[in-house]
């Protein structure tokens, strides 16, 4: 759709108010419901303005086109990725008790149905919209790794790691932990997996990472 062909009143959105707010999360939740299930393709405006239970007038003020309403939803995701789970404690030196607790929440929460419909989604359309796919990866992964990065980085300075690549040893331990767990997932191809299975697969990575990278 272009500014051509679009109602007046997206020209002069609304301010974030309270209540505009409020309108704004209802349009992207019904919107998130929508894209999730079918597909970006197979989305209507229509269909997310039921979803969401406003006109499609109101949607129009909210958002101006459909690519516009699903960057709103990748931002969601993205905000959503593993929030707090990367929160680490630079002071605390028990780096095999921090990374097990790292893992075993990131994996529970990536692993999630609704986690791997949204990164299905964003992957099928990044190819045309590559914007999407860079926020998708830069807020959310790239942040994380960012932030294991900076612990590892201050357990190494404490002398209690001997880290050489703080990026590439984080990424290491994050994809040790995944791979086997959530990859069956995105696939379709397994069920989300048991927390007795997600501890056990995250202390062998903790233990080969220790193994690598515990100071002498």
């Amino acid at each position: 759709m272009t500014t051509a062909t679009i109602e007046p009143s997206v020209l002069d959105r609304p301010t974030e108010t309270g209540e505009d707010s409020a309108k704004r999360r209802q349009i992207v939740e019904g919107a998130r419901q929508v894209f999730l299930a079918r597909g970006f393709d197979a989305a209507s405006m229509a269909d997310i303005a039921k979803a969401a239970g406003v006109s499609k007038g109101t949607l129009y003020v909210y958002f101006k086109d459909k690519e516009e309403l699903f960057s709103a939803i990748v931002m969601v995701e993205c905000v959503g990725q593993a929030e707090g789970i990367f929160d680490l404690d630079p002071r605390d030196p028990d780096v095999a008790g921090a990374l097990t607790r790292l893992g075993v929440a990131y994996i529970s929460f990536l692993c999630r149905p609704q986690k791997a419909q949204a990164l299905r989604t964003v992957i099928a359309i990044a190819d045309r919209m590559p914007s999407i796919g860079k926020t998708f990866y830069e807020t959310g992964p790239a942040t994380g790794i960012a932030k294991l990065a900076t612990y590892l980085k201050a357990q190494t300075e404490a002398g209690v790691l001997t880290v050489d690549d703080f990026e590439i040893a984080a990424a290491q331990f994050m994809e040790s932990c995944h791979g086997t767990l959530f990859k069956p997932v995105l696939f379709n191809f397994a069920p989300p997996p048991a927390p007795e299975r997600i501890k056990h697969v995250v202390d062998i990575a903790v233990r080969v990472f220790m193994a690598a990278y515990r100071a002498k």
